[in-house]
């Protein structure tokens, strides 16, 4: 049986052979600091049921620590605490200070209605806020599977009533709605980071003339492993804005496949209206949806969950690239093989850290109390207008009124995030290759590598 904890922790023994920090602190950095088990009961339906979750802070190199809470019947505290461990890691690769944590409440959200997950959910925000396991100065959830901004503006809500007085109380957990102190791009973040990934791959000659691919998206096919957040907005960026033809969707009820392209805002609508994606037009179903990820594409995003990708299934992998949207969706040994197949791999660590960029973001501003642009806009819309001024009197034409357009509209807050996600995203890629091509490592290793050296380095700051 797979364990997800133990293969976490087998890629970051591999990476520490290639550093040179001590035993002792090596053990520091793998091991997690603590993880909290809480059962609590909530009366509905007549009766009281108890409810078992976990709160698990891998690392608090750096305050406060993040990662969200997911609702899932399969979550448990090993997977729980690798969650935990590869947000450390992903925090670090994109130098977001953040410390690495992560939730789970073992439970079906599809048995109980909205109000009942609500009385669940405050009931749950309440046995961690009280541990101080939530907190804008010491751990700051998100959503995740199972969970949405709905979730996170309940627990906001929580904590403000349980410490009235401070004063960034919003700032206790990101991913929340818009209109109650959330930030505009957090849902799309994590595909929307992948996106940009995957841009900043093809942009590097010596990584993809490898695989015998050149630098064109609009040529490459894509298969897609899950159409949640994730898969979704990741598929919806790549096809409408590359051009990449998505060939291939995967879930967990079935699959289908068209060689001439699959419209992914007709799917999404489809599954999300019938449950399934059997009978959707134009396409041939495979009722195993384990069996597309072994069909013939340029590029496989695996977005749903860890362990999808194993030792039985990794030689049948006809990609040439994995992205890998979701966290630990290959094994190790699964990583060996596709390795030997000359099949490159970005990993969890490095492609799916959107998530908890944005999510800076978003703490960042609730600290500030003011959004992001708020001071500058009309300066520099003020600005544009005199450059457009004088690039007509000097030409003594009429400038485009497309481009007149965007100057007047000026930066808006959602342009500010996407380019501080991208420089972001771009900046991390670009120190994993260093690492990589410096100690002759794949991406994931060198990943790895450049996450625990930044760690170890903090803690050397701080005497340890």
């Amino acid at each position: 049986m797979i364990n997800f904890l133990e293969d976490t922790n087998r890629f970051v023994e591999k990476a520490l052979k290639y550093s040179d920090i001590s035993p002792g602190l090596a053990k520091k950095i793998v091991v997690c600091n603590s993880t909290y088990t809480v059962r609590f009961g909530v009366r509905l339906r007549g009766e009281i049921h108890t409810f078992e979750g976990w709160r698990s802070v891998h690392s608090e190199h750096m305050e406060p620590a993040k990662g969200g809470i997911r609702y899932d019947m399969a979550t448990n505290a090993d997977e729980v605490e690798a969650l935990a461990a590869l947000m450390t890691y992903k925090s670090a690769i994109i130098n977001v200070p953040f410390g690495g944590s992560k939730g789970g409440l073992k439970i079906n959200p599809k048995d109980w209605t909205r109000n009942e997950i609500e009385k669940i959910t405050r009931r749950f925000a309440q046995e961690l806020i009280k541990r101080d396991l939530i907190s804008p100065s010491q751990n700051v959830p998100a959503p995740d599977i199972g969970t949405s901004s709905l979730e996170m503006a309940w627990i906001a809500d929580e904590y403000r009533k349980i410490n009235p007085t401070d004063i960034n109380a919003v700032a206790c957990v990101t991913g929340k709605p818009i209109n109650k102190n959330g930030l505009i791009g957090r849902e799309e973040a994590t595909g929307r980071g992948i996106q940009f990934i995957v841009r900043e791959f093809f942009r590097n000659e010596d990584l993809y003339s490898k695989l015998q691919l050149d630098k064109n998206l609009n040529n490459k096919t894509m298969i897609v492993q899950g159409i949640g957040n994730v898969g979704y907005h990741l598929a919806k960026f790549l096809t409408t804005e590359d051009k990449v033809k998505l060939v291939g969707i995967a879930e967990y009820n079935g699959g289908i496949i068209s060689k001439d392209g699959i419209d992914i805002e007709k799917a999404k609508k489809f599954f999300d209206k019938k449950g399934t994606l059997n009978g959707f037009p134009n396409s041939k179903y495979i009722k195993d949806g384990s069996l597309i990820l072994n069909k013939e594409c340029d590029i496989l995003i695996p977005a749903a969950r860890e362990g999808v990708i194993t030792k039985s299934n990794a030689n049948l992998i006809k990609a040439k690239l994995i992205v890998e949207a979701a966290n630990g969706p290959i094994t190790y040994k699964a990583d060996s093989i596709l390795k030997r197949k000359n099949i490159f791999i970005i990993p969890d660590v490095l492609a799916n850290a959107g998530g908890v960029a944005v999510s800076y973001f978003e703490w960042v501003k609730n600290i500030r109390h003011i959004r992001f642009g708020r001071l500058e806009k009309r300066k520099n819309i003020l600005q544009f207008n005199q450059l457009i001024e004088a690039i007509e009197s000097m030409t003594g034409k009429e400038m485009h009124k497309k481009y007149k357009q965007d100057f007047h509209e000026g930066i808006n807050e959602i342009d500010l995030v996407r380019s501080g996600l991208d420089d972001m995203m771009i900046d991390g890629f670009q120190q994993v290759k260093d690492v990589a091509i410096n100690n002759k490592l794949d991406f994931r290793t060198a990943a790895f590598k450049l996450a625990i050296d930044k760690i170890a380095m903090t803690y050397d700051y701080i005497g340890l």
